[in-house]
């Protein structure tokens, strides 16, 4: 059986972090989600992958390129418009009345879920319950059938949201070349399948016990934060005398451990890292390739990507910062509202008490510049000595 993954769609609500690449290779447990996808579907039985590609399509195909890294083979076709889930399966070919796997790219999957989806007779629908289903799409089921598909309507009328993992054949194509466009204006896969419902054609739904839909930055901490959880110990770089590390820990080859840090599991350091001397890495906290974390710095609870320095004096706590970003001497990431009331992006609730900041790719501060909680900065901004930013900042902004 094949995979097809939705991996085309730019991402806005992800802004910052997807103005220089698409949503589904943003890390998590410091690995992109396509990869957390992959590997989950191959524990399941999986080696046969499409993915659909467009907005950015050379990271995901740099990244993964025929799959033989992962022990899968992997296939690409380019959605050169993008204009919805259904508009992306007519770009597919030769798939024929075989069952196969669709799923989007932009959500967290365990490979016994999948598995459990795989073994249906009938097609599926993989759903999640939530606590609060709204700018969600949720099904209406009678017994193990669904009767309706919803699409993020004011009143859900259920609590059973549409997980994007689908099992699937050849009467979906076929049902996506007849079709129109939605409210929204797109060719959506759930109105393939509600035509066939209609058409009496049964779809089956299969409740996942693991799942995680990654809509806004915000819930990419929270991904991280459940992933770190399975974080496996293991030290292939070099620790100093005099490093303190509690709890599991993962470092990378070729990455330095300095005498004097503390660091509490679960973390994830990446390769060819500087880490120390005397820092303070917190848990939870997710750190890619070729970053320094510096002398007298902490972060807690955060996702800081590749060839990132935060080398001075500095506090991140749950935040994500972007590649190639620098902060300056003795920068402050606030993490916290003093009235520990719910954290707002852009007008936004997060349903968090503790957020920091959002900072897309190449951002320098300058010395003793603060970020306030709940904060936005697009990529290659500049926040001089001293200035304070907040809200949503465009990108290439100066702030001084």
């Amino acid at each position: 059986m094949k995979a097809v993954v939705l991996a085309a769609g730019e991402g806005v609500r992800m802004y910052p972090l997807t103005d220089t690449r698409p949503k589904v290779m943003l890390p998590v447990a410091d690995r992109p989600i396509a990869e957390h996808l992959v590997l989950a579907m191959r524990e399941a039985g999986i080696e046969d992958f499409v993915f659909i590609v467009g907005y950015r399509a050379e990271t995901v195909r740099d990244y993964f390129g025929s799959g033989g890294e992962w022990g899968v083979k992997i296939e690409y076709i380019t959605q050169r418009r993008q204009l919805g889930t259904a508009h992306a399966l007519r770009q597919i070919k030769g798939l024929g009345d075989e069952k196969f796997l669709l799923v989007n790219g932009d959500i967290m999957l365990k490979g016994g879920d999948i598995g459990r989806i795989l073994a249906r007779d009938t097609l599926t629908m993989g759903v999640a319950e939530v606590d609060d289903p709204r700018g969600l799409g949720v099904v209406e089921v009678d017994g193990e059938r669904v009767v309706r598909i919803h699409e993020k309507v004011a009143r859900p009328p259920s609590h059973l949201a549409n997980a994007g993992a689908y099992l699937l054949d050849g009467e979906v194509l076929a049902a996506a070349s007849k079709i129109g466009k939605s409210p929204r204006g797109e060719y959506e896969i759930t109105d393939c399948l509600q035509l066939l419902i209609d058409e009496g054609r049964p779809i089956s739904w299969e409740k996942l016990g693991f799942w995680f839909d990654i809509g806004h930055p915000w819930n990419l901490l929270s991904a991280n934060e459940s992933l770190m959880l399975e974080v496996k110990p293991e030290n292939l770089g070099e620790v100093e005398e005099n490093v303190v590390i509690k709890g599991p820990v993962a470092i990378g080859e070729g990455t330095a451990v300095k005498s004097g840090s503390y660091i509490e599991g679960p973390v994830v350091i990446g390769e060819d890292c500087r880490i120390g001397p005397n820092c303070y890495i917190r848990p939870g906290t997710a750190i890619g390739d070729r970053c320094h974390i510096g002398a007298a710095v902490e972060v807690k609870n955060s996702v800081v990507m590749r060839g990132s320095r935060i080398p001075h004096h500095n506090y991140v706590g749950d935040s994500i910062i972007g590649e190639d970003c620098n902060l300056g001497a003795g920068t402050k990431i606030a993490n916290v509202r003093l009235d520990r009331g719910e954290i707002e992006v852009g007008g936004i609730g997060t349903g968090r008490q503790k957020l920091g900041a959002i900072v897309g790719d190449g951002v320098q501060t300058g010395i003793n510049a603060s970020i306030n909680a709940g904060s936005l900065v697009g990529s290659y901004t500049f926040i001089g000595p001293g200035a304070v930013a907040s809200g949503v900042i465009q990108p290439n902004s100066r702030i001084f």
